[in-house]
C-alpha cells in the first residue's frame, strides 16, 4: 500500500473517532455496530454494555432522588469524572478497532499503523498476537488491561478530580455501601451484574473487567444479554433497563441527550504507558469463572436504600436549614 492510501485511511479514522465520540450515546452504539460485524472482537461488547452502565449513571445524578442527596457541583463533577473516563477509552480503542476492520479488508495487518494514534506497544503486539492466533479471550484481557492503564493519569489520577471526586465523601459512601455497579439486562427481566469496588486502583478495575467478560460470555448469559443489547436503543436512561422487569423505584431517569450538552475535552496526554512483567503476567493470568446470578433482587434492595437515604434527607431538611434547595 502507498503512502498517499495510509495516508487517507489514517485521516478516515481520526474522523470516525472525533465523529462517533461525541456522547455516551455515539460510542456505545459505535462498540455495539462494531461487534456486531466482527463478533471475534468480544471487547467491543463488553466496552457497549459498560458504555450504557456509563450513561445510566450519568443520567441517575439527575433523577430526583440524587438531585436531592448530592449538590449541584458534586453532580457535575460525577458527570464529568464519567464523560471523561469514556471519552478517553473510546479515542484510544476505536481506532485499534478501526485499524483491526481495515486490516481485515485487505486481508493483511496494519497494526504497526497503531502508532499513528499513540496506542500502546503492548496493545500492538497484541493485536499481531491474535492475528496469527485468533485468541478471542486473550486480546479481550488485554483490551480490558490497556483501556484501564489509559484512564488512570489522566482521569483516575487527575489532581483536580482527585480533590473533587475521589476524596469526597459521597464517594466512598458508594463504595462503602456497593451502590456502584455494573449491570448485563436481559429481556425476560433478570439482571447480571458486579458491583465496583477500590475504583481507584487499576488492578482492581482489570479484576472487575475480567470477572465482567467472563460472565457476559457465559452460556447462560450472553443470549439473553445479546437480545436486549440488539434490540433496545440505548437512551441513557435506567428505562431502558428496567422495561422489561415488573418493578419501578418511583425514581425519575431522563434521557441522556435531553440531559447534558455535548462536552468539549481537551486532548488527553499520550495514551502510552509502561507495566513490569510482573504486572502484565498479573493481569493477564486467568480468573475463576464468575457464577451467572440474577441481582435483580439485590438492585431492588440497593434502590430501596437509596430511596430511605432521599427520604431521610428529606425529613431532615425540615429540621435542618440548608443553604441550596434541589432543583
Amino acid at each position: 500500500m502507498n503512502s498517499c492510501c495510509k495516508d487517507w485511511i489514517i485521516r478516515v479514522i481520526r474522523e470516525e473517532t472525533d465523529y462517533f465520540n461525541t456522547d455516551n450515546v455515539s460510542r456505545t452504539m459505535a462498540y455495539q455496530r462494531f461487534f456486531q460485524k466482527y463478533p471475534e472482537i468480544r471487547w467491543a461488547f463488553l466496552a457497549s454494555m459498560v458504555s450504557r452502565n456509563a450513561g445510566y449513571h450519568m443520567t441517575d445524578l439527575e433523577s430526583k432522588w440524587f438531585q436531592f442527596l448530592l449538590n449541584p457541583l458534586m453532580r457535575k463533577q460525577l458527570f464529568l469524572t464519567y464523560e471523561r473516563a469514556n471519552w478517553a477509552i473510546f479515542r484510544d480503542a476505536y481506532p485499534q478497532l478501526m485499524i483491526y476492520e481495515w486490516s481485515k479488508r485487505w486481508g493483511q495487518p496494519f497494526f504497526h499503523w497503531l502508532k499513528e494514534f499513540q496506542v500502546s506497544p503492548f496493545m500492538m503486539k497484541e493485536w499481531r498476537h491474535f492475528w496469527r492466533q485468533g485468541n478471542m479471550d486473550r486480546l479481550c484481557v488485554a483490551l480490558i488491561i490497556n483501556e484501564q492503564n489509559v484512564i488512570q493519569k489522566p482521569v483516575i489520577e487527575e489532581p483536580s478530580l482527585k480533590k473533587a471526586v475521589f476524596r469526597r465523601l459521597p464517594f466512598y459512601l458508594q463504595e462503602l455501601g456497593h451502590f456502584g455497579h455494573v449491570l448485563l439486562p436481559t429481556k425476560d427481566g433478570s439482571l447480571f451484574g458486579l458491583y465496583t469496588r477500590q475504583f481507584q486502583k487499576v488492578d482492581a478495575r482489570i479484576w472487575l473487567g475480567k470477572k465482567l467478560a467472563g460472565l457476559l460470555f457465559h452460556p447462560e448469559v450472553y443470549s439473553g444479554v445479546a437480545a436486549f443489547a440488539f434490540s433496545t436503543e440505548h437512551t441513557g436512561s435506567r428505562c431502558d433497563y428496567l422495561r422489561y422487569g415488573s418493578w419501578n423505584s418511583g425514581n425519575t431517569s431522563p434521557l441522556l441527550r435531553l440531559t447534558y450538552p455535548i462536552i468539549s475535552h481537551q486532548s488527553a496526554t499520550s495514551s502510552r504507558w509502561n507495566a513490569t512483567v510482573k504486572d502484565l503476567n498479573k493481569w493477564m493470568a486467568p480468573i475463576g469463572i464468575t457464577k451467572p446470578i440474577d441481582h435483580m433482587p439485590w438492585v431492588k434492595k440497593k434502590q430501596t436504600e437509596l430511596f430511605l437515604l432521599y427520604s431521610v434527607k428529606k425529613k431532615l431538611r425540615h429540621i435542618i436549614p440548608y443553604e441550596t434547595s434541589p432543583h
